[in-house]
């Protein structure tokens, strides 16, 4: 099947820009979740919409599919895992097949006259894992990608594709609250390292005391950073 054709069932949120369409932006949940839940669990942590004046903001939903972790019970995740560890084989074809449909909403960004470098993706957890092989195995031309309590495993597919570019890479806008009992800091600060090592643009900010969750200062941190990747464009700028 087509990227953009399986895209379409996706069911999405989106919040849409105030002003003129310049950026856009995909916005990945956790395991368990969906694109409105995880649009109303920043609106509570923020007290409004994270909105901007030119940036789109899309929260797709997964799929609800088997889920090894919950003993192959069905949920709205992105792809599948044999366990949550870090120090796992990766469920490369649920991935696969994922980065395929969301391809699909990267296009339809595209086709509305939005430049691939004038796209961000990144995500909450397992959201996060899911725009690190979106964008690094996939999409190397996108403006950046942003990752909330994430991690790759130590063997992943990540890797192995970034041993072998030699282009530019997407930077890369990590979080990560220190006492994380789900997703350890740990694995995420691993996770950063190996990409830094392999020629990724990184930031990675600790947040003491902070669980797996998200917290005010982060979203604001990951916002100031969001209109540093995507400016306003003055008008015909955009050429």
């Amino acid at each position: 099947m087509a990227a953009a054709s399986s895209s379409a069932r996706l069911r999405r949120c989106v919040v849409s820009p105030a002003g003129r369409h310049s950026a856009s932006l995909i916005f990945l949940h956790g395991s368990g979740d969906s694109g409105q839940g995880l649009r109303m669990w920043i609106k509570q942590v923020l007290n409004q919409d994270l909105a901007f004046q030119h940036v789109k903001i899309i929260y797709p939903t997964a799929p609800s599919r088997p889920y090894t972790p919950l003993k192959g019970g069905i949920s709205n995740v992105w792809f599948d895992r044999f366990k949550i560890s870090n120090d796992c084989p990766e469920h490369l074809e649920s991935i696969d097949a994922m980065c395929q449909v969301l391809t699909g909403l990267i296009d339809e960004e595209v086709k509305s006259g939005i430049r691939k470098n004038r796209i961000l993706v990144g995500g909450f957890s397992m959201g996060g894992c899911m725009a690190m092989h979106l964008a690094y195995r996939n999409h190397q031309d996108l403006a950046g990608v942003f990752v909330l309590s994430s991690f790759l495993n130590k063997a992943s597919a990540v890797y192995q594709t970034l041993q072998k570019s030699d282009g530019v890479l997407p930077e890369l806008f990590q979080c990560h609250g220190t006492a994380d009992e789900l997703v350890f800091h740990s694995w995420g600060e691993e996770t950063n390292s190996m990409l830094k090592f392999l020629g990724v643009n990184t930031k990675f900010y600790s947040f003491p005391n902070l669980f797996h969750e998200l917290s005010k200062s982060e979203l604001e941190k990951l916002k100031s950073w969001i209109l540093t990747k995507l400016p306003r464009e003055v008008e015909g700028q955009n050429e």
